[in-house]
């Protein structure tokens, strides 16, 4: 078991943020670091965006953003997860997508659903997302991306990352 935690991305370690890196195969699925950087400052599709890292033992394991709307209950959105390349396949993301969900319930008193796209072909991600309760609603978004949401009350959070 890993002891994740969630700090912001700033001036003092987008540096180190911006090292990670996800396989070839899948730079294609998920935005890098300075992307995500720049959504948060343009905000294209929400109120607020606001990026985040992933951090064991000091170190950056992976990274993440948040696109919402303030005080809804439904719009939230976790976009741009994703593990560095040479720690994944080793139940990282699994813990770490546990910690977001939990951190999103903390920070956001009033969200009752975390919603998220990923790529159809991203079979590994899709699993992923299945296993923590995210359910297919059979719709795309505009980039042809089927979506995914979490009713938080049905989330059973566990200290060792399982449900």
């Amino acid at each position: 078991m890993y002891d994740i935690c969630i700090k912001e991305i700033t001036k003092d370690n987008w540096e180190e943020a911006f090292e990670l890196s996800v396989h070839e195969s899948q730079k294609a699925f998920v935005p890098n670091v300075a992307e995500s950087l720049a959504f948060a400052y343009i905000k294209p599709w929400d109120e607020a965006l606001d990026p985040y890292v992933l951090y064991e033992n000091n170190r950056i394991v992976g990274a993440f953003y948040i696109s919402y709307t303030p005080d809804s209950e439904d719009n939230y959105w976790i976009c741009g997860f994703q593990i560095d390349k040479t720690l994944q396949g080793k139940g990282y993301g699994k813990q770490s997508l546990t910690k977001i969900i939990e951190f999103i319930k903390e920070k956001h008193k009033k969200c009752k659903v975390i919603s998220l796209t990923v790529e159809k072909e991203n079979k590994q991600a899709i699993d992923l997302y299945e296993k923590a309760g995210f359910i297919s609603q059979n719709q795309v978004n505009i980039y042809q991306q089927p979506i995914y949401k979490l009713k938080i009350d049905t989330f059973h959070y566990s200290t060792n990352g399982t449900r």
